[in-house]
């Protein structure tokens, strides 16, 4: 991979990355949704715009076979992990349509169906929170209330499973530590796919768009710039996964308020992914493919990886495109996003 794209408001376009999906063909069996292989559906053009406030995308099929199809197509999210650690914008508390998933065939518009399974420590517990009364969504402040109102063996029940962790409030009086509260937070892994049934005539070019809020995971600081541990290398790591380059670097490095604390830049850290390595199952490549990365605002910064070129069309826009594109099947795009948040000025007396 090549670092491609990284803007600052001060800084020029250099060479050098939610919630999102690739539609690709299904069956629904007993263990969930099983992606397979089309022998006859080719994707002409997909047309893919990711912001952290929408996901558009727009794909264009024609089936080369012998006779219509009627298949089952399939749109997988990325997966959403609670932690105590990150934060994780979600969309909508509305477990029907948690993401706001709009689809269209040929400009009608089509009930997709919402298939949700929960795991931890790869044990599926759908039908074991779902029981209890739980949400799925574990990030959502009706999960949170549900899992904190359970019975005290219930709890116990879900940590033993590895569902939960417990967060515990203390106090020091009497010169003694003493645990005064404790709040379960969710720590499971969602994963959401959405599905319909489509219909392709032989010979006919059919239209596809989906539209939704992705979930957007982030942090309130900058985490490749802290420093490396035997067990950890933020640097790498965001050099591995989104291709961050020493331009980047330096410009968050400049922004430090202090040059002595690594987390003293104005930025809040998000990420946003795009599943596509279950989209390479419809027959050869993809013929065309455009993608468009909006950062929301100029002050921002965005990194990602990309084999080719990327050029800068707008303020915060930037464009990648390929013909005979094959998504990757070994990873999938990742973005960081580096949302500028305005210092407070200090008080002076």
């Amino acid at each position: 991979m090549k670092q491609l794209a990284y803007v600052a408001a001060t800084v020029v376009l250099t060479a050098c990355t939610a919630a999102l999906g690739n539609d690709t063909m299904a069956t629904l069996g007993a263990g969930g949704l099983v992606f397979v292989q089309s022998p006859d559906v080719r994707m002409l053009s997909e047309d893919l715009y990711v912001s952290p406030d929408e996901v558009r995308v727009r794909y264009e099929f024609r089936n080369e076979g012998q006779a219509d199809a009627s298949t089952l197509v399939a749109f997988p999210l990325p997966d959403i992990t609670g932690s105590p650690d990150f934060m994780v914008d979600v969309p909508s508390e509305d477990a029907a349509n948690v993401f706001g998933f709009e689809t269209k065939y040929n400009g009608e518009a089509v009930e997709a169906e919402l298939h949700q399974y929960v795991f931890a420590e790869n044990i599926e517990y759908t039908d074991f929170l779902t029981d209890l009364g739980v949400p799925l969504l574990p990030f959502a402040d009706a999960t949170l209330a549900a899992v904190n109102a359970l019975s005290e063996a219930d709890q116990q029940e879900l940590f033993h499973r590895g569902l939960v962790i417990p967060m515990e409030s203390y106090s020091s009086e009497n010169g003694k530590a003493e645990i005064v509260s404790t709040e379960w937070q969710p720590v499971w892994t969602l994963k959401s796919t959405y599905s319909w049934e489509a219909h392709f005539p032989v010979g006919e070019t059919v239209v596809v768009e989906h539209r939704y809020k992705p979930s957007v995971g982030g942090t309130v600081a900058v985490t490749f710039m802290s420093e490396d541990t035997e067990d950890n290398h933020p640097l790498a790591d965001a050099q591995s996964k989104y291709c961050v380059d020493e331009n980047l670097f330096a410009a968050v490095q400049r922004s430090q308020a202090s040059p002595d604390e690594a987390w003293s830049a104005p930025y809040l850290e998000q990420w946003i992914q795009y599943i596509w390595s279950t989209g390479a199952n419809w027959r050869g490549p993809i013929d065309k493919f455009r993608l468009v990365v909006d950062k929301g605002d100029p002050k921002n910064l965005v990194s990602f990886c990309w084999d080719g070129e990327i050029k800068k069309i707008a303020p915060t826009q930037f464009e990648a495109t390929a013909t005979d594109f094959f998504p990757p099947i070994d990873r999938e795009f990742e973005i960081m996003l580096l949302r500028y948040n305005e210092p407070v000025p200090e008080a002076t007396n």
